[in-house]
């Protein structure tokens, strides 16, 4: 069983900077990939950035320059920087472990930008 923890969502201002992170628990496979995704309000839920094992790191376009993933594979946990905040930015924030085709998500995290 795997479970992942988020933390760290709240409300900032425009500009302003958030740092998230997420704790993986459970039966640990490593190679895998943890990555960050979130879903705005009627929105579906996109992709904002992924790790690999070996420190890989990949954007979307819409934050990159402004936000930085980074792992640590001994803890099992990933964060996310984030700077630079938009209002467009304010989404629940789900992070993700995949292991070897398997899925698993975290509960979610608010995070809101006041402009």
């Amino acid at each position: 069983q795997v479970q992942l923890v988020e933390s760290g969502g709240g409300m900032e201002q425009v500009g302003g900077s958030l740092r998230l992170s997420c704790a993986a628990s459970g039966d640990i496979i490593q190679p895998n990939v943890m990555g960050w995704y979130r879903q705005a309000l009627g929105k579906q839920r996109e992709w904002v950035a992924t790790i690999t094992t070996s420190g890989n790191t990949h954007y979307t376009d819409s934050v990159e320059g402004r936000f930085t993933i980074s792992r640590d594979n001994a803890k099992n946990t990933v964060s996310l920087q984030m700077n630079s905040l938009k209002p467009e930015d304010t989404a629940v924030y789900y992070c993700k472990l995949a292991i070897v085709g398997y899925n698993y998500w975290g509960q979610g995290t608010q995070v809101t930008v006041r402009s």
